[in-house]
């Protein structure tokens, strides 16, 4: 039995709990409380920001966008499946919600791709096959609306890469029980993935998934190359531990 940490449980219960003096401040005081928290990944603490603002704007698209992040940064904290995916559907309400009101918001549009992405791991194929176009539609909105996020180019890439290593057997039978899957390639992910990278060269993100796309590719030196200078890269954002994770076990299976 996977055992939950009671400080986490302790974490979500303070976030019912407001303050009289919070609940008195301002809107644009609330975020920027929040904000504090959210830029030190401290997803329960900001939650108790976030909400409540929420609470006095509940159709501002940007603190809705906000709370969303929270709870994927909840849901990748704890052990439990289940949690994981009761947390990732919260964020995904949030991000849907934002998405409806702010439909020119690239922000807002991408928040839905990132909620959906997040949850695939831990779904079952029949809801990752269901996921799969609206992660597409959403990340496309996000684009058209902003070419230069490079999150985006990163979540598109991914979504290639993804869709390209189900071949032969696998994609028929996916294909004949749940749903025709989109076809693509690994050279429209590594496309992607280039982009992000020069938009945005700092992230190690974008250098340990593209060479995962080149493992998949089999071009193994490329792939070594890319994944170790991520591996080199500090650790500066939420994902970046994990994305290591995935970057070390793609090196493992280069050997």
């Amino acid at each position: 039995m996977i055992r939950i940490p009671a400080s986490f449980f302790a974490a979500l219960a303070a976030l019912a709990l407001f303050s009289g003096e919070a609940a008195a401040d301002s809107v644009e005081e609330l975020l920027q409380e929040g904000d504090a928290f959210d830029q030190r990944y401290q997803a329960a603490e900001a939650l108790k920001f976030y909400l409540p603002a929420e609470q006095l704007e509940p159709k501002n698209p940007l603190i809705l966008v906000r709370i969303a992040r929270q709870y994927r940064h909840l849901a990748s904290d704890i052990p439990s499946k289940e949690e994981k995916l009761r947390l990732g559907g919260i964020a995904l309400e949030y991000s849907k919600r934002a998405a409806a009101l702010a439909p020119d918001d690239a922000e807002a549009q991408l928040s839905v791709a990132i909620s959906y992405g997040k949850m695939l791991p831990n779904q079952g194929a029949k809801a990752q096959v269901q996921a799969s176009p609206r992660i597409k539609e959403a990340v496309d909105k996000a684009l058209k609306l902003d070419p230069q996020n490079d999150l985006a180019w990163h979540v598109l890439g991914r979504w290639h890469r993804v869709l390209a290593d189900v071949t032969g057997v696998k994609r028929i039978l996916a294909g004949a029980i749940y749903g025709k899957l989109p076809s693509t390639t690994n050279e429209a992910a590594a496309k992607c993935l280039q982009k992000a990278i020069a938009l945005r060269p700092t992230r190690l993100m974008h250098y340990i998934e593209l060479g995962r796309v080149y493992a998949q590719m089999g071009r193994k030196e490329e792939a070594r190359r890319l994944i170790n200078k991520g591996l080199a890269m500090p650790n500066v954002e939420k994902d970046d531990p994990e994305m290591k994770r995935l970057g070390r076990e793609a090196l493992e299976k280069l050997k």
